[in-house]
């Protein structure tokens, strides 16, 4: 990861770390940011599969740069593969720095997601 990398992806999450999800050193924990990276996911595949969706797997994730409390998260997704009842996710995790310009990626995962119809057996994506 270079300094002149920006994120890619449609920016679909953004959202403030608050000292609520941080542990005393004022770094926010792993975990709060993994979930706003599934939120995110959640939004764009529901948007894709017209429908529920649920997360079925969760690939590799490393934390390259902590995220402190004031810092602004932003999630970004690329919808990598569409499969019949799964689509595979591509999810970028930015800061922005409390009140700097800075921005620094701090993680990023392949997520997959799997459509259920009503029920909550997989259904098949519509051709968009």
């Amino acid at each position: 990861m270079s300094d002149s990398e920006t994120p890619t992806g449609e920016l679909t999450l953004r959202t403030l770390a608050m000292p609520g999800d941080a542990n005393a050193a004022g770094d926010i924990f792993g975990g709060w940011v993994m979930a706003q990276m599934d939120l995110a996911c959640g939004i764009k595949a529901a948007e894709r599969a017209h429908g529920r969706v649920v997360t079925a797997a969760v690939k590799e994730m490393v934390f390259k740069k902590p995220v402190k409390i004031g810092d602004t998260l932003g999630i970004y997704i690329d919808i990598v593969k569409v499969g019949r009842t799964s689509m595979t996710l591509q999810v970028d995790a930015w800061v922005q720095r409390y009140l700097t310009e800075i921005t620094e990626k701090v993680t990023d995962a392949r997520i997959v997601m799997v459509a259920l119809d009503e029920n909550g057996k997989p259904k098949q994506i519509p051709a968009d």
